[in-house]
């Protein structure tokens, strides 16, 4: 059984910072810039190329440009990461996005259209042009920040994991017009903190501090269940000028997709939500649509001499229609090859084990390199499920695992998935045991913290490569 890798389970304080409040004044100009930085780097780049070499700006090109925009949108938010984690981060999604881009062409036929020049010139300056970019954003970042006023004094009340987290993101943050003086609390600071987020005091020591030290800002992180130590504080900063701002604690559950919000007016935060909200969502199913178009045409004739094969083997339907739960629970209709003597759609389901004397020969060269779920692309046409999100189990399987597994069901806030984050990270195939269930689930609810388009490729570009490689599907 593959291990659970630490790496894949995000540790409590990672799952705050997906929270997503929306962008305060100070810094919503450069978390724009942030977000079209890399994708609009990749497109300039690419017509600077177009006109230094004098070529034709044609549908072939403008077509890449839509394409390159939309892999790369929305850029991801670096002011905040180390030089060098920017500069690996570039490359590697360089490499995938350029990577896909060269896939695609060569297996449509269409790259007689484009000028190998332009496109050779193009694999090594766009990166060039993204990390410049963001060095030069990054050097600005500072007098942007402070284009709607002068710096924010500001101090933190509470020393719990909360104020600790906001601490390190306010001394890491070049693109904050907020100067943090220090925290007020009794636990020392953590690794990294202790020299430049000095300690002022007790929470007792707040007013007298603001007063003294003009402070514009007081961010409370302190349980709510401290309510009469924090009613005092509060009376006693209503004698300053300080504005005040509670931080809430976000460590009572495992956050997905967690966003600041307003129903009639009152303020609301989620804590459980889907990551495809708006644009986002959008996106996703454009993409979804366009890599299941033209999967299904460049895989028609091999889906066609695996039908007869099936036909041929053993007696039977060629395409094997299985219920399975799919968004928001509801009950959807999921298309396989057949690669069983028997198709079992009840209450109770055996899953399949090695040597399995229900799986047919076709059928088990089909499980092993998972062409029986070539299918599923016509699936993800009809809107049923995505090319890349939680694999759906068998509605038996699902009654059984939601009792016993926590946030089980929490996977289908999603479209279910013909690969997924979990899959190509060595949880595919049997799951003989709770542990290794719960480590897939993992895995999955990780995937919805952290999508993105980009993520969608590596995932598809890594299951490509285990298709040919992984036995552990039978």
């Amino acid at each position: 059984m593959p291990e659970v890798r630490a790496e894949l389970l995000p540790s409590r304080i990672e799952q705050a910072s997906h929270w997503m409040p929306a962008p305060s004044l100070d810094n919503r100009m450069l978390v724009a810039l942030e977000m079209i930085l890399e994708p609009l780097a990749s497109v300039a780049s690419l017509w600077f190329l177009i006109w230094w070499f004098d070529d034709d700006l044609g549908v072939g090109w403008v077509v890449a440009s839509v394409l390159v925009f939309a892999l790369g949108y929305p850029g991801r938010r670096q002011l905040q990461l180390s030089p060098r984690s920017v500069v690996i981060g570039t490359l590697v999604m360089w490499v995938w996005t350029a990577g896909l881009l060269l896939t695609m062409g060569f297996a449509s036929g269409r790259m007689d259209n484009f000028d190998p020049v332009v496109v050779g010139h193009w694999l090594w300056f766009a990166p060039a042009v993204q990390l410049a970019t963001h060095w030069a954003l990054r050097g600005a970042a500072p007098k942007l920040a402070r284009l709607q006023g002068q710096v924010q004094r500001a101090v933190i009340v509470g020393t719990n994991e909360q104020g600790w987290l906001l601490a390190q993101r306010l001394a890491n943050a070049p693109d904050s017009a907020i100067e943090l003086m220090g925290i007020f609390g009794a636990h020392p600071a953590p690794e990294g903190l202790a020299g430049r987020c000095p300690t002022l005091g007790k929470s007792s020591d707040v007013a007298a501090y603001v007063k003294e030290h003009r402070v514009d800002r007081v961010y409370l992180s302190v349980p709510m269940t401290a309510s009469s130590r924090t009613t005092r504080l509060l009376d006693a900063l209503k004698d300053t000028t300080a504005s005040v701002y509670f931080v809430p604690d976000m460590f009572v559950t495992d956050m997905i997709q967690g966003r600041a919000d307003k129903v009639c007016g009152l303020p609301v935060v989620s804590v459980c939500d889907t990551p495809f909200r708006g644009p986002a969502g959008v996106i996703k199913r454009i993409s979804d649509l366009v890599l299941a178009s033209l999967i299904l045409l460049l895989i028609s004739p091999v889906m066609i001499v695996i039908a007869l094969a099936v036909k041929l083997s053993s007696p039977g339907p060629v395409i094997f229609r299985q219920r399975r739960y799919g968004l928001n629970g509801q009950e959807i209709i999921v298309y396989k090859f057949r690669s069983m003597t028997v198709t079992e759609d009840g209450p109770a389901i055996a899953q399949a084990r090695k040597n399995d004397s229900r799986v047919t020969r076709v059928g088990a060269f089909l499980r092993r390199t998972s062409l029986d779920e070539l299918p599923q692309f016509i699936n993800v046409l009809q809107g049923r499920m995505s090319v890349v999100g939680p694999r759906p189990h068998a509605i038996a399987h699902n009654e059984m695992y939601r009792r016993l597994v926590k946030s089980y069901m929490v996977r289908h806030k999603v479209r279910p998935g013909i690969t997924g984050w979990a899959q190509v990270n060595g949880f595919r195939g049997e799951t003989e045991s709770i542990e290794k269930m719960e480590a897939r689930v993992h895995c999955d609810l990780d995937y919805l913290r952290n999508w993105s388009l980009r993520l969608d490729i590596y995932i598809i570009l890594r299951t490509i490569r285990l298709v040919f490689r992984d036995g552990a599907a039978y």
